[in-house]
């Protein structure tokens, strides 16, 4: 499996499972130069030793099988092929990878969880999971990520012809933690697919989802939240492209920022290849910043090279609490430090409540609540 290239676009040019394929980031790339490598503890140079220990703990609904595997499985490495040094090398390290399945028409009545907890965050862990909806089953996987760990994946979501998958990522690690993903779905004709990113621990985490379409009427919906406190660096770099005709995409991300040297990034590259027409997409990013001495990055791209299309846009806002509106609620007797939260509630609430798993969506608004508890004691 070697080098691929792809000339039609100036977004994401090269793709290769090999890591002598990808030079070592030195900063100056434009994929990279956001991220702060030296927080990386070798993982993008081939230095990170892999001692470290990553534990699985699965609750799958009865109706989805889950299975160790190893690298040599077929079902892996179908859907994604790396598309930067890290994920190469995450490709080339792991031994196990968990394959989630669901059969052809199956309802999944419960949500499968997949909880990964961190032993150690001094020596790194690679991981990979692969999980595939045959056509017209429905699904919910939730990868909630705990504890202490350096560790780099990667993830597939394979969701056949008319299937529908529903994706929940949490990443709620420890402080010290260091975690660089890719999250990709490779969509079947009238596939629908939902994901919710949301980062709230670790010193340093980049998530990268991307979305491919391989038949038209695809339908994919993006959505994240992320609360930086001082210090951390949280990045998402999304990639939706839109290689066939007839399918859609939405994507809305959402941040709040307090303490000095808080750092967020948020790139969103769509790609409307010549042969997409009908495509209908639309990406935004929001940024609320609480305190002084943070930092947001927020970069939207669009490349069109078609001009049939039913839809494309994107906007990209960050900026600090609204003094009309605090000083709204205080004239009616709220107190600043309440006025601040519901403004942050209602912020990020609007994507919170569309979290379909109760257990989940509760535990993101009490670590939000958290959040808030530690910026008013400051």
């Amino acid at each position: 499996m070697g080098l691929d290239t792809r000339p039609l676009t100036t977004l994401h040019e090269k793709a290769s499972y090999e890591v002598s394929d990808f030079d070592v980031p030195t900063g100056r790339e434009e994929e990279w130069r956001f991220t702060p490598l030296r927080r990386l503890r070798g993982l993008h140079n081939g230095t990170a030793e892999a001692h470290g220990k990553v534990v699985l703990e699965v609750e799958a609904a009865p109706e989805v099988t889950v299975e160790t595997v190893g690298r040599d499985d077929a079902r892996l490495g179908k859907a994604y092929v790396p598309a930067d040094r890290v994920s190469a090398q995450a490709w080339a390290s792991f031994t196990q990878a968990t394959v989630v399945t669901v059969p052809k028409e199956a309802v999944a009545s419960a949500p499968t969880v997949l909880r990964l907890r961190g032993e150690d965050d001094s020596s790194a862990v690679y991981g990979h999971t692969t999980v595939i909806l045959e056509p017209f089953a429905e699904a919910t996987v939730v990868l909630a990520h705990r504890g202490s760990a350096t560790y780099a994946d990667n993830v597939e979501f394979v969701v056949g012809d008319g299937a529908r998958l529903s994706v929940i990522s949490l990443q709620d690690w420890a402080d010290g933690s260091v975690h660089v993903s890719h999250q990709h779905a490779r969509l079947g004709r009238d596939a629908r697919f939902v994901s919710h990113n949301v980062s709230l621990g670790g010193d340093l985490v980049r998530i990268s989802p991307s979305v491919g379409y391989d038949g038209p009427g695809g339908d994919a919906e993006l959505y994240g939240v992320y609360f930086a406190d001082g210090g951390q660096h949280l990045e998402h770099r999304l990639l939706v492209d839109h290689t066939v005709p007839n399918c859609r995409s939405r994507v809305d991300y959402r941040g709040a920022l307090q303490d000095e040297d808080a750092h967020a990034v948020w790139i969103g590259d769509v790609i409307i290849r010549a042969e997409a027409e009908g495509t209908d997409t639309y990406e935004l990013n929001r940024n609320l910043v609480l305190t002084d001495g943070t930092r947001v990055d927020s970069v939207p791209n669009l490349e069109i090279l078609t001009g049939e299309v039913a839809g494309a846009g994107h906007a990209s806002a960050s900026g600090r609490l609204d003094d009309e509106h605090l000083f709204y609620l205080q004239a009616r007797g709220i107190t600043f430090d309440e006025a601040r939260r519901m403004v942050v509630r209602g912020f990020l609430g609007q994507l919170i409540e569309r979290i379909e798993v109760a257990e989940v969506r509760e535990k993101v608004r009490e670590a939000i609540e958290a959040e808030l508890d530690r910026g008013a004691a400051r």
